[in-house]
């Protein structure tokens, strides 16, 4: 006989604490994309920055804890059309407690569509494997993180990383 499924987690106390863990996942999973470390590259290689790695780069900024330079380039991101960071802006603002500025971001992440800011596909015979952002084993902390509801960290010399990333910009 099949065992039941484990029940899905409790939703948080709080709308702020729910908007903070959906925020820290969405993270999670941009950092996860298999194309993340190819559109972060594309932000700083191309003349025209690539509203999907300024995506990425928002969320590695997020979950190294340099929120207000995370939110910067999720306007730039969302500005550009891309829906997801439009999404993640709604969630910041959720998580904030700034209800009017989250409504005003749903509402613009309803509106977009994100084909305009993606890549076309490669070819599968073209398609070469692309090397990962986060190593296996920050990724999987990452997710193991908030699965368990804690706010997702990276390790200290990733976490360095990204302050440098930030610094240089600033």
């Amino acid at each position: 006989m099949p065992r039941p499924a484990a029940p899905a987690p409790a939703p948080y106390p709080t709308a702020y604490e729910q908007a903070a863990h959906e925020l820290g996942l969405a993270c999670a999973l941009v950092l996860n994309a298999p194309r993340a470390a190819a559109a972060l590259a594309r932000l700083v290689d191309e003349e025209h920055p690539d509203p999907e790695g300024a995506l990425v780069l928002a969320a590695l900024l997020h979950i190294a804890g340099r929120y207000d330079a995370a939110c910067s380039w999720w306007r730039f991101a969302a500005g550009a059309g891309n829906r997801t960071a439009a999404y993640t802006l709604f969630l910041d603002h959720r998580r904030r407690g700034e209800y009017r500025d989250a409504k005003y971001w749903r509402t613009q992440s309803a509106k977009l569509t994100n084909p305009r800011t993606s890549p076309a596909p490669e070819p599968p015979e073209t398609a070469s494997p692309r090397p990962d952002l986060l190593p296996e084993e920050a990724r999987h902390s990452l997710l193991a993180q908030l699965h368990h509801g804690l706010p997702p960290h990276l390790p200290r010399a990733l976490a360095e990383v990204a302050d440098r990333l930030y610094t240089r910009g600033a």
